[in-house]
């Protein structure tokens, strides 16, 4: 397979502008310490010739690009997400404002300007990382709107080549447009994309639809494989390969090498402690959450109680973690009888599995209606994460009547706390089907990371905002 090289004028672009961002924070900070002086530095002499610390800063400015360099940061990778490439600038420059700091203490270097540098590498991360953000908002409009997409082929059209084409087709900032599927035991279309053909006609397709993206999502056997990485080479081709036996993984993948060997772990380290961690961000941000949004609780109270009789909040029964039974607070959304009448209601059921849900359920009230569309009966639910019972990103508790009802699938729902948001939230909330939220939640609860968490709060707030698939 071909090593492709980011063009040289990209790498330059990227360089210069974070040359800029450096030169102005190196401006901007001493435009806000004019006092720090003991060090002979003015805003007028600091790039000057007679400057004693412009050599320092100008090897710190080397070797940021070096390590902003040496991290892909001079790349456009679609498929990493904001959070992650700002942590690899944070990374850089820490690795590169260490180093100044040694050279200086090494060179003996007087009056050094300590809480300036220190300044400086916070403003430049901040610089660094708000035109990276820039860049991926505009990198992905435009990839959005077609340019620069690439004629993807998968290779497998089984449970996992769906699912991959699914994901695929969710986010159109990837730029990977779907041609088809090649399957040796499959014909004509899967969902919305055609299997053009056998493994064995790869070369074929490749030229006809002039493919640039290869997935693999099964394994032939050994030959069959190390033939379509050969062809793959040959028509220059990177080819990506889903890991086999991936939907069994645990939040942790890693990959080392020994000797010149490469090795993946499918890692089943213990994560109590990052479970404690996320613990400590649920606890810090719903007390926050909660001050903020007192007076829109107190606004809310008052308007349920002026649209129909009965308490402002509702209770109910769910299981947590390891099958703890608690109560789930919400806004009342409903009619005070609701749970006695829910009987009546049974056949008119819109959804699969255990969960109740009809769109024009008669026992919601008009105030009721306004709330669950954007999720503001949710809000309470603050509190089950103050407590300990619930987290704010997690499995969807399920009312005890629902669960009890259901397979021992969803006991493994039940080995961290339940979440306020989850993938199923952003993802289609009341449309999806109960199914798909198994597998979500199950994929969520072995792939758990706080940066995952981080993604599905961030992605929350617009889908509660267009109020889609809320009922």
């Amino acid at each position: 397979m071909k090593l492709r090289i980011q063009p040289i004028f990209i790498i330059s672009i990227y360089a210069a502008i974070d040359v800029a961002c450096i030169v102005s924070a190196f401006y901007l900070v001493l435009l806000l310490r004019p006092q720090t002086v003991s060090f002979k530095v003015s805003f007028q002499s600091f790039f000057s010739e007679n400057d004693p610390f412009k050599l320092l800063f100008m090897v710190w400015t080397l070797l940021i690009l070096f390590f902003h360099y040496t991290h892909g940061l001079y790349q456009t990778r679609r498929e990493q997400l904001e959070s992650l490439e700002i942590w690899e600038v944070v990374k850089s420059i820490c690795v590169s404002t260490f180093i100044i700091i040694v050279i200086a203490f090494l060179l003996r270097t007087r009056d050094f300007p300590r809480s300036v540098m220190l300044l400086n590498a916070f403003v430049i991360t901040a610089f660094c990382s708000i035109w990276r953000v820039l860049k991926k908002l505009l990198v992905n409009y435009l990839v959005s709107n077609g340019y620069n997409n690439f004629n993807t082929l998968i290779i497998g059209a089984g449970k996992i080549g769906m699912s991959l084409a699914g994901e695929i087709n969710r986010q159109p900032a990837l730029g990977l447009k779907i041609k088809g599927f090649l399957d040796d035991h499959k014909a004509g279309n899967c969902e919305k994309w055609p299997v053009l053909g056998k493994l064995a006609s790869l070369q074929e397709i490749i030229h006809r639809e002039f493919i640039q993206k290869i997935f693999i999502t099964i394994y032939p056997d050994h030959q069959s494989f190390i033939k379509l990485l050969e062809i793959a080479r040959e028509e220059g081709l990177a080819v990506r390969v889903v890991p086999q036996g991936y939907e069994f993984m645990s939040h942790d993948f890693i990959k080392f090498n020994i000797g010149i060997i490469p090795i993946l772990e499918y890692s089943d380290i213990d994560i109590n402690y990052r479970q404690k961690l996320k613990r400590v961000f649920d606890f810090i941000l719903s007390l926050f959450l909660l001050i903020l949004l007192l007076p829109v609780f107190v606004v809310l109270g008052l308007l349920i109680k002026f649209d129909s009789p009965g308490p402002v909040f509702y209770r109910s029964h769910r299981y947590g973690r390891y099958g703890r039974m608690f109560n789930m607070y919400k806004f009342r959304s409903m009619v005070v009888d609701a749970d006695d009448l829910l009987f009546r209601l049974k056949d008119k059921n819109e959804v699969d599995g255990p969960i109740f849900k009809i769109k024009k359920d008669p026992r919601i009230t008009g105030m009721g209606t306004f709330l669950r569309r954007y999720s503001l009966d949710e809000l309470p639910q603050i509190l089950n994460v103050l407590k300990g019972e619930m987290s704010l990103v997690g499995p969807r508790p399920f009312p005890i009547t629902q669960l009890e009802k259901e397979d021992l699938r969803q006991l493994k729902r039940l080995g961290i706390r339940p979440g306020i948001t989850g993938l199923w939230q952003i993802r289609g909330r009341s449309d999806v089907s109960f199914e798909k939220l198994l597998r979500w939640d199950i994929w969520y609860i072995k792939n758990w990371s706080f940066w995952l968490d981080m993604y599905i709060l961030y992605q929350t707030f617009p889908v509660v905002v267009r109020g889609k698939g809320a009922y």
